[in-house]
């Protein structure tokens, strides 16, 4: 029997929103200020979402368990399996001793801590967003850098400051494919309009990632390399996004910023590097490390190999080939088609579909799986060796498999239970600064959801019908939707506890929230800035595609 999602049961708009937000609220403060370890947290806050969604938001018990096994299904297929495989490579490379030589094949470009930050989470990270999204960057950067002696609360709060403004054009444009087709906007113009916002932060994040890991007067003695990396990041990213659309741009700009970058690199140095051991000397040394070619190839070959069967797997036509010989469809029973979405959320009655796709062989974590075989192979494991290495890793992340599964349990109930859309509708009421608070409901959505593609999917609808009722273009306030969320990726529990499992940090994610809830809110604020003054101050408004 259908049922249509209730947006205001206590009869206020206000209170309505303040109740939807409680699950948020009671996950975010049991990590950050309880400090309970975060399987306790998620599976908390998935209580109290299904508690409010049943007792207040009059969701069917049933509907509401069936939605919460449907999300705990994508939490575990495709996020944990890309989590589970990726500790399994590094775990690998670890064995084998090959992180010590990567580390010391990097002092060859720079010895520069604030540089190979730089390089590694910004640059590198980039590249897997591209290609991949849906938590490797932040998965590999984190693994590399504590590999390369950060700690782990600066390997982790760092990957997920750096993994922000490429993440609206990460997996090769979903969530601007996305946003398009709940909108029924053009794509191409929502590319461009994205690709006039997120180029500033793309110049920003560098300088900003930095200043977070060493201090102000740290970041400006490594200005030009900053500059160099960003704009060579930002310009590419303006160009395609508007010149070609959303699918490519991550992979093209990152390339080429990390090429860059590296090229400049060769002819310029900071007067002062900071090393491993955390003192600033006077010079960069630029003697390169005891290793042969051949070592120093085969230490950054299984990163190469993953790199290429990443990109590979996110290819259109390789996913569909690959979906369909391994692909099968659930549709939730009592759920698909069976809860609506109704007016002012959407602009008539619409069901929600609920449809698992177990397209395993497509998964990026697959993908993944079949780069560490292929590693494990060249660097000498026997398949018995892979196997009990992989049996340890899955034992070592089994609490973060449990964690993210709750995670988007929630994450699924805060959707289909309306609560996304009674928080959203509160945004909605603040008229000319809608622009500004529009822009933080994207980010609101990312970090309900961990998904720049799915806060698109939930929320692309009331942005386009609100920025009508408020006066603005629907094409601008689309885009702010996206381009905010980005600046959320860095707070979803989702990505804190990737970021955990990968620098083998678990029981922290309190810390790391902490360490990156400033830097989300004020990038995000300052992206909710720039859009509103292309709503309505010259001479941004001429920003704004028509």
């Amino acid at each position: 029997m259908p049922w249509s999602q209730v947006y205001n049961p206590a009869g206020h708009w206000l209170l309505s929103a303040a109740v939807a937000a409680l699950p948020i609220i009671v996950l975010l403060s049991s990590l950050a200020f309880l400090k309970f370890k975060a399987h306790r947290a998620a599976l908390l806050g998935l209580a109290t979402a299904l508690l409010i969604a049943v007792g207040i938001f009059k969701m069917p018990p049933s509907k509401g368990l069936a939605v919460a096994f449907y999300g705990a299904a994508f939490g575990l297929f495709p996020i944990g399996w890309i989590i589970l495989n990726v500790i399994f490579l590094y775990n690998l490379v670890c064995e084998k001793g090959h992180f010590r030589i990567l580390q010391e094949s990097l002092t060859g470009i720079t010895r520069d801590r604030r540089l190979q930050l730089l390089l590694i989470a910004f640059c590198f990270g980039a590249f897997f967003e591209g290609a991949a999204g849906f938590g490797t960057p932040v998965a590999v950067t984190a693994a590399i850098l504590i590999g390369l002696g950060f700690t782990p609360l600066a390997a982790s709060g760092l990957s997920l400051i750096a993994n922000t403004s490429p993440v609206a054009f990460g997996a090769l444009g979903t969530p601007i494919i996305a946003l398009a087709g709940v909108t029924g906007l053009d794509i191409l113009k929502l590319s461009a309009m994205v690709g006039r916002q997120l180029p500033f932060f793309s110049v920003i994040v560098p300088f900003w990632l930095v200043w977070a890991f060493a201090g102000f007067k740290a970041m400006v003695e490594v200005w030009p390399a900053l500059l160099v990396a960003g704009s060579l990041f930002a310009l590419p990213q303006y160009l395609i996004s508007n010149l070609h659309g959303p699918w490519l741009v991550d992979i093209i700009a990152s390339l080429i910023s990390m090429l860059g970058l590296i090229l400049f690199l060769r002819v310029w140095r900071p007067n002062r590097i900071l090393g491993f051991t955390g003192i600033e000397e006077r010079r960069e040394d630029s003697s390169t490390p005891a290793h042969s070619r051949k070592q120093v190839v085969k230490a950054w070959l299984p990163w190469a190999v993953l790199s290429v069967t990443v990109f590979l797997w996110g290819i259109p036509q390789v996913k569909a080939r690959l979906d369909a010989v391994s692909s099968f469809k659930i549709l939730v029973p009592g759920v698909n088609g069976l809860i609506l979405r109704v007016p002012p959320v959407v602009p008539a009655p619409e069901a929600e579909p609920a449809v698992y796709t177990f397209n395993w062989l497509s998964f990026t974590g697959t993908a993944i799986l079949v780069a560490a075989v292929i590693s494990a192979l060249i660097m000498g494991f026997s398949v018995r060796e892979m196997a009990a290495s992989w049996w340890k890793t899955l034992s070592r992340v089994r609490y973060s498999l449990l964690t993210v599964a709750a995670m988007l349990s929630l994450g699924y109930i805060t959707r289909y239970s309306g609560l996304d859309a009674a928080m959203g509708l509160a945004f909605a009421r603040t008229g000319y600064l809608y622009p500004f608070f529009g822009t933080l409901l994207g980010w609101l959505g990312v970090a309900l959801t961990g998904s720049d593609t799915s806060s698109n999917v939930l929320f692309g609808s009331l942005q386009k019908i609100t920025a009508g009722q408020v006066g603005v273009s629907p094409v601008l306030m689309c885009s702010a939707n996206s381009s905010g969320g980005v600046m959320g990726k860095m707070i979803d529990a989702q990505s804190i506890v990737v970021a955990s499992t990968a620098t083998k940090w678990y029981g922290h994610e309190g810390d790391i929230l902490r360490y990156v809830f400033f830097h989300s809110l004020a990038l995000a604020a300052l992206v909710g800035l720039l859009v509103f003054l292309q709503a309505y101050v010259f001479p941004f408004t001429r920003m704004v595609v028509k």
